[in-house]
């Protein structure tokens, strides 16, 4: 059926003014049915994927008979030379390059992803990224040398950029506007729950005294991806995907709209991603994406999704979820209780996620929770940078006291992660992007997030034996600058549904010189004029 036999010429003129916003959600929000929980509930399901792997390798890389095997050199430092820092012991290129080399594949992968994703669906890059990752464990618990442990990282890492891709845009065009942060926010949540899970396996797999634990610990990666794969088999596609892949035609649409909403009552919200739809069709025959998103017109979203991805990994946090128990380490725990603090630093994390995700997000806002959140990060490295100042010293280790208070203070600043940048950072890039450039700023944010996150593994032991303590107030300044970027550049966007999402940038006091008043990648961008925007 041809595009312009099925949607209208254009809105009703009645839906096009800011002022109709509120009117608009009313007409075509439907309740929360379980059939859109249970959807994303699946989806969301592939973060356990990245977290689990996150966990995962700082695990291994604090237990004894995974170091003896694969990084000797590490394990002779650790054990026996006493010349060396406390803050350099585990300072090794190889042993970075294990943890980081996922990092450089997702990257790649999570561009080449974006392709996937628009032209056969949402649900088939979440397939690819499952079947990769389950290749990848399988390389992994196999691995007889530190190149197949680099291998299976590879492809564990085109798996993660398949899914961080896909998944929180599934989530974001699944949802209803107003719990669009709860559902698009159970991605972190998986996350955090992948991170602690792979913090309990690696707590009960170092405690087998014949040396093969971490084989398990590598191995077990295979169980969520195959339960993803078994998952996303049974996904319905996003109406706008579906729109846009059958050419116009309505009817499967139609369908899935009509059970996500829970009502038969859907031909507004339909019209809306029909135009979207066509317009963004239009839009990508003219010019690439990844071309368009270049445009003056898009410079706030492009802007986000170079700088909310590279702060969410500068707070530090991916510095604690990789080498959390090598830390605990450091300041004098034994291996066991280095995993168990691990363990509940991830308890802790998880908690905050899931009230924030499911009874706050909606209710407070972004911005207030990306500040608060800042803020209490803060001053958590800066009393850590401090604690560390006055008591780890080159040699020897800390009193009991300062290393619960070190315990404490990482506990305090993974939930307020976990409360903010954790799901938000998620949340917010996938539901600012226009259709026409959706797929290409998921892309990039991803992309960046994933060299942000190479930069930060790759280069975190080196800076803790340089720096020393000076590395928590490093990540201390990162945090309170980026606290100011969102205060001054971040528009709120709680309950706005994605066909609107540019007024907020046409309002915004710093933005509204960038996106013209037709402009911004909402409905009203559809039928608006097409004089071309000044470029980049």
């Amino acid at each position: 059926m041809a595009m312009e036999a099925t949607v209208p010429a254009s809105p009703p003129a009645k839906y096009l003014s800011a002022g109709n916003t509120d009117r608009r959600k009313e007409i075509y929000e439907g309740k929360v049915t379980s059939f859109v929980v249970l959807s994303c509930m699946v989806a969301a399901s592939g973060g356990i994927l990245f977290g689990y792997d996150i966990g995962i390798s700082g695990g291994v890389t604090a237990t004894s008979s995974f170091l003896k095997r694969f990084f000797p050199h590490v394990y002779e430092k650790m054990q026996s030379d006493t010349h060396i820092s406390n803050y350099c012991k585990f300072n090794s290129e190889i042993l970075t390059s294990f943890t980081s080399s996922l990092y450089i594949a997702g990257l790649f992968a999570s561009l080449f992803a974006s392709h996937i994703t628009e032209r056969y669906g949402r649900r088939a890059s979440i397939l690819a990224g499952g079947t990769l990752f389950l290749a990848g464990s399988a390389v992994g618990g196999t691995a007889v040398s530190v190149g197949m442990l680099i291998l299976a990282r590879i492809l564990l890492g085109f798996g993660i950029g398949f899914t961080n891709q896909s998944i929180p845009l599934y989530l974001s065009e699944m949802s209803p506007a107003r719990y669009r942060g709860a559902l698009t926010g159970g991605f972190d949540i998986f996350v955090s729950f992948g991170v602690l899970v792979a913090n309990l396996v690696n707590y009960g797999t170092q405690k087998i005294t014949a040396g093969w634990g971490w084989r398990i610990s590598l191995s077990l990666a295979a169980l969520p991806a195959t339960l993803l794969i078994i998952g996303a088999l049974f996904l319905p596609e996003t109406p706008s995907n579906l729109i846009h892949r059958r050419g116009g035609d309505l009817r499967e649409a139609r369908s899935v709209l009509q059970k996500i909403r829970g009502t038969t009552d859907v031909e507004k919200e339909l019209e809306d991603l029909a135009t979207a739809v066509a317009a963004a069709s239009k839009a990508a025959a003219e010019e690439h994406p990844f071309s368009r998103i270049f445009r003056r017109n898009y410079r706030p979203h492009l802007v986000m999704a170079l700088f909310i991805p590279f702060f969410q990994q500068v707070t530090g946090i991916n510095a604690v979820n990789f080498y959390a128990p090598v830390m605990f380490r450091i300041i004098g725990q034994k291996e066991s209780a280095s995993l168990m603090s691990a363990v509940i630093t991830r308890c802790i994390s998880l908690s905050c996620t899931v009230l924030a995700s499911l009874f706050a997000v909606d209710r407070l806002g972004r911005r207030v929770l990306f500040i608060f959140g800042g803020a209490v990060m803060a001053a958590s490295h800066l009393v850590l940078g401090g604690l560390l100042a006055g008591e780890l010293h080159d040699h020897g280790s800390v009193s009991s006291m300062v290393a619960y208070l070190v315990l404490i203070m990482v506990c305090v600043f993974v939930g307020s992660f976990g409360w903010s940048w954790g799901p938000l950072a998620w949340l917010v890039t996938s539901e600012i992007f226009p259709l026409e450039i959706r797929s290409a700023g998921q892309s990039i944010q991803v992309a960046v997030n994933f060299l942000s996150t190479f930069a930060v593994a790759q280069s975190v032991l080196e800076m803790l034996c340089f720096l020393r303590f000076g590395i928590f107030f490093l990540f201390g300044v990162f945090v309170m600058v980026m606290t100011v970027f969102v205060f001054f550049l971040l528009p709120e966007t709680k309950g706005i549904p994605l066909d609107q999402m540019g007024g907020v940038w046409r309002q915004h006091w710093y933005w509204k010189r960038f996106v013209a008043v037709d402009g911004g990648g909402d409905r009203v961008a559809a039928e608006g004029t097409e004089e071309e925007e000044e470029t980049i």
